[in-house]
Order: C-alpha cells, then sequence, then structure tokens
C-alpha cells in the first residue's frame, strides 16, 4: 500500500453516507408544493367522476321509465294500480360497491316524470343533478336548491 491509497481511504472515511439536512429539508419542500398543486386537482376530479355516475345512473334509471310507460301507457302508476318504483340498484350511486353519493329519486304524473340524483355523503354541497321525461337535463350548480336558466345542463360551463 502507498501513501496515495491509504491517504485516499481516509478521505472516504471522512464523507458521509447519508443525506444532510439541507437535502432532506430540500426534499419534503418539493414534496409539499407537489401536494399542495395535486391534491386540489385530484379531489376536484373524483367530485366530476361521482357526477358522472350519477348521470349514467339517471340515464339507466330513464330507459327504465320509458320501459315502464310503454307497458303501462302512463308513468305514475302501472295497470294495477301500483305506483312506479325504480329498481334497486337504480336508487343511489354509483352502482359499484364504492361508497354512495347520490340517493336517485322519481317524482312522477301520468304524462310526465322527473329523476332527481340529491348528493349525500362525500358529495354533499355539489348541488342535485336532474333528468326529465323531455330528457331536459339540469345541473344545480350553486347548490341553491333551484335550477337557474345558466343550469339548464350538465356541463361544467
Amino acid at each position: 500500500m502507498n501513501y496515495f491509497d491509504s491517504n485516499r481511504n481516509n478521505s472516504n472515511r471522512n464523507n458521509s453516507l447519508g443525506f444532510s439536512l439541507v437535502e432532506l429539508m430540500i426534499v419534503v419542500a418539493i414534496i409539499g408544493i407537489i401536494s399542495a398543486v395535486a391534491y386540489p386537482s385530484y379531489t376536484a376530479y373524483a367530485t366530476e367522476a361521482r357526477r358522472t355516475d350519477a348521470q349514467a345512473v339517471l340515464m339507466e334509471a330513464s330507459q327504465f321509465m320509458e320501459r315502464f310507460y310503454t307497458e303501462n301507457n302512463r308513468y305514475d302508476v302501472d295497470t294495477g294500480g301500483t305506483a312506479v318504483a325504480l329498481p334497486v340498484a337504480l336508487r343511489e350511486a354509483p352502482r359499484d360497491t364504492g361508497a354512495k353519493a347520490y340517493d336517485i329519486a322519481v317524482a312522477a304524473t301520468a304524462a310526465t316524470y322527473t329523476l332527481t340524483a340529491t348528493p349525500k355523503n362525500v358529495q354533499a354541497g355539489d348541488g342535485f343533478v336532474q333528468l326529465t321525461n323531455t330528457f331536459a337535463k339540469g345541473w344545480d350548480r350553486d347548490n341553491s336548491g333551484g335550477l337557474s336558466a345558466a343550469e339548464q345542463s350538465w356541463s361544467d360551463h
């Protein structure tokens, strides 16, 4: 072993094999910034996805109502006088086994119906979504309890 080899080994022993506190704090700051930007985007996406699930269930419930009308010549009661009721699978959204975010209800007369998806649980405060027998769509964006002229669609714009 010569002088240069032993000197090289000593200098390597003096070097730390871990991270410095400054490096660790920089990584924590970067993760914090990314999280601050990504989390609101994720929650907005999840809210919109649950609303889209409710809209899909409303469309399926609308198909059920149209079949009901075809068989009974009215929307509110069947030929035996029993009031219309949505099938269990169409009473909540989403239909999969996840946490339910909307209750689905029908209000019907002989000639019309209105299907309403009312938000609950994590979706509470998003405003109800509605579909009628004329396929008029509405979403109470401002959660005011009613549909204004600007809320007569399911789009965000």
